[in-house]
């Protein structure tokens, strides 16, 4: 028996917004969360802006004990599921089985920050001094395992690292396994905390990352102008849950979570194929699970980077995948314009935007877009949100190593 499998709660703190709420209604006013970097002195830097999370203190929000021994990347992560169990109501006494209650929350990158620091550490005052948290805290899994923790997870519990797929890829193996019947709900997204100069360096000198320091205009996917993707960081966490338990107890419905896709290009490290096969075959399984029609209208909320590879060819997969007429009736976007790429947050904040498009009919716009490239030629929603009433929403990610997912919801009507 397959499962119909809900979208029940959000959380994020991302560089729009320490909340979901936040997020969402900087997102719908097309608010650029990038800056002048701030996390380190980047004056010898070749790049000069990032998307930063804002005004948020780990000590006033957990304490100083718990602060010091976790990587900021398990912190946002908590921050975001605290909110996605609160705003599903999964936190209150016998709401759920804990036992049939899951994590899957990934990181790209996991605790880059704590690990670099201890190197300094070990190289300035010998091991005696590197912490006892190191390794607890720099592990990827650890969100996921910090989140089971805290909210008495007991069922499935599975992080992906998938580079920049990473949170698509969770949400969609815990669609599955909802579906299937292994568990009743799952928190599932992505967290990422790397601005910081190793990170930074290393993906400016593989040519990923802009060098233009002008903030309104560093990220503007599909322009011609554009020259590589803007750092970002934060967290995104949703609640998936088996549909029938969730009606039981009277939860809120954003979506319904209808179809998923995984492919690899087998192509290159860290280029796209620029025949976009995998990334056409994703969307394509994705479609064909969910019974996706675009003539019922569909909003796709693109992985749109920025980069010149990953825009044309994402471009050309979803013309491959949906046929030339639906993917140029389709409204288009990147929100990657304004929250910059979240790396291993990226797909979870994407599909938490893709839930509140449906729930609300309109669709957020790709900031920066001035000079459209001629052949990234598709409605990308260009500076302004537009009201569009879609029945169906896809949410496409692409990651280092040639990951793809694609993740296809559908509009709850009860």
């Amino acid at each position: 028996m397959e499962h119909r499998v809900a979208i029940t709660g959000l959380g994020a703190i991302s560089p729009v917004g320490n909340t979901a709420a936040e997020t969402w209604d900087s997102l719908r006013a097309g608010r650029v969360g990038i800056g002048p970097i701030s996390k380190f002195d980047a004056s010898g830097s070749k790049v000069k802006v990032a998307a930063e999370v804002k005004g948020f203190d780990a000590r006033e929000a957990f304490g100083v004990a718990e602060a010091r021994r976790s990587d900021p990347f398990v912190l946002y992560a908590l921050v975001a599921a605290d909110q996605a169990m609160a705003d599903s109501g999964l936190d209150r006494e016998g709401a759920v089985d804990h036992e049939r209650l899951g994590v899957y929350v990934g990181s790209g990158i996991g605790g880059i920050q704590t690990t670099v620091a201890n190197e300094d550490v070990l190289r300035g005052s010998g091991p005696g001094r590197v912490s006892p948290f190191l390794v607890p805290a720099m592990i990827a899994n650890m969100a996921s395992g910090q989140v089971a923790i805290r909210h008495r997870c007991y069922g499935p519990t599975l992080p992906v690292v998938t580079a920049c797929a990473t949170s698509s890829h969770a949400i969609g193996e815990a669609f599955r396994a909802i579906r299937h019947g292994y568990a009743d709900a799952i928190l599932a997204g992505g967290s990422e905390a790397a601005i910081m100069e190793l990170a930074v360096a290393g993906f400016a000198n593989a040519k990923a990352l802009t060098r233009n320091p002008d903030p309104v205009t560093a990220c503007r996917p599909f322009d011609r102008g554009r020259d590589g993707f803007v750092m970002g960081e934060g967290a995104a966490v949703l609640v998936l849950e088996e549909l029938d338990h969730a009606l039981a107890r009277g939860a809120h419905v954003y979506a319904e979570v209808m179809g998923y896709g995984n492919t690899c290009d087998a192509y290159h490290m860290t280029s796209p194929d620029p025949e976009a096969s995998g990334i056409s075959r994703a969307i394509g399984q994705a479609a064909a699970e969910a019974g996706l029609d675009a003539a019922e209208g569909l909003y796709v909320n693109a992985h749109g980077t920025s980069t010149k590879l990953n825009d044309l060819s994402e471009t050309r997969g979803l013309k491959a995948a949906l046929g030339e007429g639906a993917a140029r009736s389709a409204k288009v976007s990147s929100t990657k314009s304004m929250t910059g790429h979240m790396l291993g947050a990226a797909g979870a904040i994407e599909a938490l935007a893709c839930a509140k498009a449906l729930e609300e009919g309109v669709v957020p716009p790709t900031m920066g877009l001035t000079d459209p490239d001629p052949d990234c030629d598709l409605d990308y929603t260009p500076l302004v949100a537009a009201e569009f009433r879609a029945r169906w929403a896809l949410s496409t990610s692409l990651g280092f190593g040639g990951h793809n997912a694609a993740l296809v919801l559908r509009s709850f009507e009860g």
